[in-house]
């Protein structure tokens, strides 16, 4: 059993000002047993937008609800034409920098393994395996009426076929996917059903007003109750699916690391928020390490 790393540490309800200094999340690291709670930051320098941050998309975009997917066919073309364009630069992201990071810390057996907010797969794609995808998978399509889960790209290719000529040009791509596009452009794009039962097909993620399943939850938790350290990676933490590990990490007295340039809902519970860029971060805390990112 690994012993947790001794870090100075004292939850306080004063926002600590955020640091430069990248050196207590590398000896964190080096302690091993590390659990990294990422989000939609990481994703940033991949082309991928924040929804919160500088410019973050929830200033000009709302998002889909749960609730007006499941009600209406006019919600549900409107989200698939705009999913749809988006999936064609979404699907074509490629990990930047702070994944190979995470996957290179994964390799050397410093973390416990990667919960990520993220529905890109892109922690995946830059070779972590331990990964436990809280909000989904914009790459799965799952079917309301029978359950049956599919490829995205399978279902993109429909789309194509059944929507020849479909081009327009978004105003801009969200980080769910979700391009932005008015009602003229949407226009009367066909959606597709499920190829089992004919039923609702919808993405394999977690919309606004839906829950994230309890089994994941639970499971996530019982990594924050195994975990040395939180290592929080480009997340706000405005929500309460990410914020409610840390503050489980925080009242187990298990230290909370925070790697995000703006405040964040969770930094009350750190020890230590590191103001910087997430690449520019973790590269510096490679070195320091002696571990080799991948480029």
């Amino acid at each position: 059993m690994r012993m947790r790393p001794t870090l100075s540490w004292t939850p306080t309800e004063d926002l600590p000002p955020g640091t430069t200094d990248p050196a207590p999340v590398a000896d964190a690291l080096s302690a091993g047993g590390v659990l990294v709670l990422s989000g939609a930051g990481i994703s940033t320098e991949s082309g991928i937008p924040d929804y919160r941050g500088e410019g973050g998309s929830l200033s000009r975009h709302t998002p889909m609800t749960y609730q007006d997917f499941t009600a209406s066919d006019r919600a549900r073309r409107r989200y698939w034409a705009r999913s749809h364009l988006g999936w064609r630069t979404f699907g074509r992201a490629r990990p930047n920098a702070g994944h190979r990071a995470v996957a290179a810390f994964e390799r050397e057996g410093l973390l416990s393994g990667v919960i990520t907010q993220n529905v890109d797969g892109l922690h995946q794609s830059a070779g972590s395996e331990d990964v436990v995808e809280l909000h989904g998978s914009l790459a799965r399509v799952v079917c309301l009426s029978c359950g049956a889960v599919s490829s995205r790209h399978e279902l993109a290719a429909r789309l194509e076929e059944g929507n020849a000529g479909f081009e327009p040009v978004a105003a801009g791509i969200n980080p769910d996917g979700d391009a932005d596009l008015s009602d003229e452009q949407v226009g009367d794009f066909r959606v597709m059903p499920c190829v089992v039962c004919d039923g609702v097909l919808k993405p394999d993620v977690v919309f606004f007003g839906e829950s994230v399943p309890a089994s994941r939850v639970e499971q996530c938790r019982q990594r924050v109750r195994e975990a040395t350290s939180l290592l929080v990676l480009g997340s706000s933490l405005t929500v309460m699916s990410g914020l409610r590990f840390v503050r489980q990490a925080a009242e187990a007295g298990t230290p909370v690391l925070i790697v995000n340039k703006d405040p964040t809902r969770g930094d009350r519970h750190a020890l230590t928020r590191v103001g910087l860029p997430l690449g520019t971060a973790l590269a510096a805390v490679a070195v320091r390490l002696g571990v080799r990112i991948d480029e």
